[in-house]
């Protein structure tokens, strides 16, 4: 669904139209007026909002009835997942992860993040979740050739893996800086309204405040993007109660 209410557009991808990942994305667009930059999508009013402009002579719009999409199956996961090819380096950077333990972004969220940095022609960007560098690296490529990547995680080990895979993607040391620490404790410190985009893929706990410190961070027109915004499927499902799903679904 994408809906662009106000000053903040949502996207996000589910049923027959993801063609993405499994872990899906949510994005939202800073606005130029900080004062209303928390305003989120809502539901029926935004799909209603949105019917009309595509189709004004559609007299179904005022109906709140929704289609159920059919859920694709294994081969269609398969074929989005794999239309756009990893290189050796990424291919690399996920047998890091699997053994540290850490689980990288999809390929197909790697491409959606290549196209949003490259669209904003990204100078900074901000990451929270830095893994062994598979997301980072993805960012990289679609940024500008001066763009700077700071990511941010709490284990040293991942980030230094993490340099590893930048170094062997041809990305200049100074494209890319490392934090090492809680999320919550570096985002208060960065520059305020400084960056294109920000991307989490930290404790999912902390999603609420991520936001917060994001659309602070935000330049206007910047977007903020945060993987399994659908959580697995748990999120639509109410009889999931587990305290990660409560705070991504909320």
């Amino acid at each position: 669904m994408l809906s662009s209410p106000g000053n903040v557009c949502e996207l996000s991808c589910n049923g027959s139209v993801d063609t993405l990942s499994e872990y899906s994305l949510w994005i939202a667009q800073r606005s130029g007026d900080h004062r209303s930059s928390g305003r989120l999508a809502a539901g029926s009013a935004a799909r209603a909002s949105l019917r009309d402009r595509l189709d004004p002579a559609d007299d179904t719009r005022g109906s709140t009835a929704i289609s159920t999409p059919t859920p694709p199956n294994a081969a269609t996961w398969t074929y989005a997942e794999q239309f756009v090819a990893e290189d050796d380096v990424l291919t690399a950077a996920r047998s890091r992860a699997e053994e540290v333990g850490v689980t990288p972004i999809s390929p197909g969220v790697g491409a959606a993040l290549r196209f949003l940095a490259a669209a904003l022609d990204a100078r900074s960007v901000v990451e929270v979740g830095t893994g062994t560098g598979v997301s980072g690296l993805w960012l990289l490529r679609g940024m500008r050739a001066d763009g700077v990547l700071t990511t941010v995680d709490v284990e040293t080990e991942h980030q230094r893996l993490a340099r590893q895979t930048f170094t062997e993607g041809g990305v200049p040391n100074q494209r890319a800086r490392t934090i090492a620490g809680a999320a919550l404790d570096v985002l208060p410190r960065l520059t305020d309204a400084h960056y294109d985009l920000v991307f989490c893929d930290g404790d999912k706990r902390e999603y609420a405040d991520y936001l917060t410190e994001a659309l602070r961070l935000l330049r206007p027109g910047g977007i903020v993007v945060f993987d399994n915004a659908l959580w697995h499927g748990k999120v639509a499902d109410p009889a999931q109660r587990d305290e990660e799903t409560l705070a991504v679904r909320e």
